[in-house]
């Protein structure tokens, strides 16, 4: 079973880009292979990593359901089996990970349906897998959608804010209110000014009881490759923001890891 690593957060917060500078850690790292999963509707953890994207659960979930509807499923196939051969279509192979990205339903309805299918896939697949990493939703509603079974270490991510640091403590207590299997909740504050954390804030994350596992700066080169439209696991390893989620990794993620 694969040590699985979640990141949350509200929108904004830069949680996919922290999502992809793991992926890209790991792989460094040789800790592979990783399977990658963008369960944001508004997804694209893919330009982050600098992969393209043909098909998404929710392209599954349109097709199967049109194909079921209008009893157009493939000769001999049920409706599971011509899933699952749609889900392999949908792995996009990386270099030392693969990637499965959840998209945005075209029709009517909820995402109970394509959650199923995430759940199903993460839950299958996982066994072939070192590590999965799961960048989630923005906001804290996907917490109860539950698209897996356990979580080895959630990563919550708060902009430099009291109220980001009240979004991240709603998120444990929504973990704690739900009884979900999320072993270790850590808080990582992200575009930290130079002048670091003030007072307030400090005060607010212990208040809260919320583990900090680091911060990191501020770094305009994100906004740069971001605004070109460069992949950010292109920037340099030397950049303050690189730099700062590596070290976060190296004392948190890696002794949890070779446990």
């Amino acid at each position: 079973m694969a040590y699985t690593v979640a990141v949350a957060g509200k929108g904004g917060t830069g949680k996919t880009t922290l999502a992809g500078f793991l992926i890209d850690y790991l792989v460094e790292k040789s800790l592979t292979p990783v399977l990658a999963v963008d369960a944001d509707p508004n997804a694209n953890l893919n330009e982050v990593l600098g992969e393209d994207v043909e098909i998404t659960l929710a392209d599954i979930r349109e097709d199967v359901s049109i194909k079921n509807r209008d009893g157009n499923l493939p000769g001999g196939m049920s409706k599971t089996d011509y899933i699952n051969f749609k889900l392999q279509q949908a792995i996009i192979e990386g270099k030392g990970f693969d990637l499965l990205v959840m998209g945005r339903p075209e029709g009517e309805g909820c995402y109970c349906f394509a959650n199923g299918i995430l759940r199903e896939a993460t839950d299958r697949l996982s066994d072939n897998y070192k590590v999965l990493v799961i960048d989630n939703e923005a906001g804290l509603e996907h917490l109860s959608r539950r698209t897996t079974k356990k979580v080895d270490l959630m990563f919550a991510v708060s902009e430099c804010s009291k109220r980001g640091i009240q979004a991240a403590a709603r998120v444990k207590q929504l973990i704690q209110e739900l009884e979900l299997d999320v072993k270790e909740l850590y808080l990582i504050v992200n575009r930290v000014p130079e002048e670091g954390l003030s007072d307030d804030i400090k005060a607010a994350i212990e208040s809260y009881g919320l583990k900090l596992a680091g911060t990191v700066p501020l770094d305009a080169k994100v906004f740069e490759y971001d605004n070109k439209g460069i992949p950010l696991v292109k920037l340099p390893k030397d950049s303050v923001a690189v730099s700062a989620t590596r070290h976060i990794f190296d004392e948190v993620l890696i002794p949890r890891l070779n446990a």
